[in-house]
């Protein structure tokens, strides 16, 4: 019977870069930039690094299909090296792959890194889903946009719970203030001013009920981190560091799309890798024991949603938690988007995953300076791939040893 991973891999590294509009710098600077503080983070030489993975999604014209971009931009000593890919869980996945070699016993200490110049692919945006994302989407996705998609989405939660509608925008446009609050205590974010309620209520509507501030924006970044076994770390001295106590990916079965029994206003996928990751990780009440969260925002919807796939909120009060402040960094339940989240870093696809474990091991660390929440014990992190009806998603539970 499969064990899981939890506390067999211990994070001794992480780095992040300024996420924003990197006009000035390439992918290869981006990744020398977060590996920098990574490696000085550890403790460690690059020789040291026996394998690594590189995640990246749409990027592939400076990054390219290979490894070979990490390897050579990074001088890694003749080492294996891995490019994954994995719609936006596409960081978390490179993230995975260097946790199961280490604790599958073939290395003892790895690299992870994802990064993603999206302001570089043509008008700075995701690409028309048919051009290069698999048969599948000319199938499914001919007439949808990401907007249009998460729209729906809303209007599905609200009709299925009988949400009025004021209650509804209120709700998620509390989302997008609590997380451009965390964003301006940020040094690393993109978009750093706080918002008003008001200013995202009488904001420019882009599809029904989601205005301009329920969108997250679109940007360059990168992030990494070095992992290694519990035993490496003892043995170079490491006394406070933090393992992983679980990660979990769903991947869509056409179970959504193929019958009647989802009603459009979830996310199965979030819901099963969750129960997954708290079994793995040990966890049997996480509205009390989580401490805090990193989930993918892409849209203000999604992450009013994913409290209620994550087993947080019950189904149907997600939007009374969020109002009454329960997910709020000084609030008294889960704080959640602690750094700024999608929001206010935007969305380079292959870095997100990893920048979100970034701010959660500052956390654990105590090295979040303004946004720190006392004495956290976990942190959980969520990627959301694709679109409500078509997705993949990746669950990361990291703690203190």
């Amino acid at each position: 019977m499969a064990t899981g991973i939890k506390d067999k891999v211990a994070i001794i590294g992480m780095g992040c870069t300024r996420f924003g509009e990197r006009w000035d710098v390439g992918a290869e600077e981006l990744m020398v930039e977060a590996f920098t503080e990574c490696l000085g983070d550890a403790g460690v030489e690059p020789k040291d690094i026996q394998a690594a993975w590189l995640g990246t999604c749409l990027e592939e014209v400076n990054v390219g299909k290979s490894g070979l971009p990490l390897s050579v931009t990074l001088r890694l000593p003749l080492i294996p090296v891995t490019r994954v890919e994995n719609f936006c869980a596409s960081g978390t996945e490179s993230f995975r792959g260097a946790v199961y070699a280490v604790a599958s016993g073939a290395y003892d200490m790895c690299l992870a890194m994802g990064v993603e110049k999206l302001k570089d692919t043509g008008y700075g945006g995701l690409p028309n889903p048919g051009s290069n994302w698999g048969s599948l989407s000319w199938l499914w996705w001919p007439n949808v946009t990401a907007p249009g998609a998460f729209a729906q989405l809303a209007t599905a939660y609200a009709a299925k719970y009988k949400i009025p509608e004021q209650d509804l925008k209120r709700a998620i446009g509390h989302v997008s203030v609590k997380s451009h609050a965390n964003g301006a205590l940020n040094p690393k974010a993109h978009l750093r001013k706080p918002v008003t309620l008001d200013q995202v209520l009488s904001a420019p509507i882009i599809a029904h009920p989601l205005g301009l501030f329920d969108c997250c924006g679109v940007s360059d970044g990168a992030a990494c981190a070095i992992v290694t076994t519990v035993e490496k770390a003892k043995e170079m001295g490491k006394k406070d560091f933090v393992t992983v106590k679980a990660l979990q990916l769903a991947l869509s079965s056409g179970e959504e799309m193929g019958y009647n029994n989802w009603d459009g206003d979830h996310f199965i996928t979030t819901s099963q890798a969750s129960i997954r990751a708290y079994e793995e990780a040990g966890i049997k009440a996480p509205r009390k024991e989580i401490s805090m969260m990193e989930v993918h925002d892409c849209f203000s919807i999604t992450e009013l949603v994913t409290y209620e796939d994550l087993h947080i909120s019950e189904r149907g009060r997600a939007v009374y938690d969020s109002l009454d402040g329960f997910y709020d960094r000084e609030g008294k339940g889960v704080p959640c988007q602690v750094d700024g989240g999608l929001k206010c870093f935007g969305h380079p696809i292959g870095a997100s995953g990893l920048r979100m474990l970034y701010e959660m091991y500052l956390q654990l660390h105590g090295r979040a300076g303004a946004r720190q929440i006392p004495n956290p014990r976990y942190g959980l992190t969520h990627n959301l791939g694709g679109v409500p009806f078509m997705n993949v998603c990746s669950i990361g539970i990291i703690g203190k040893y």
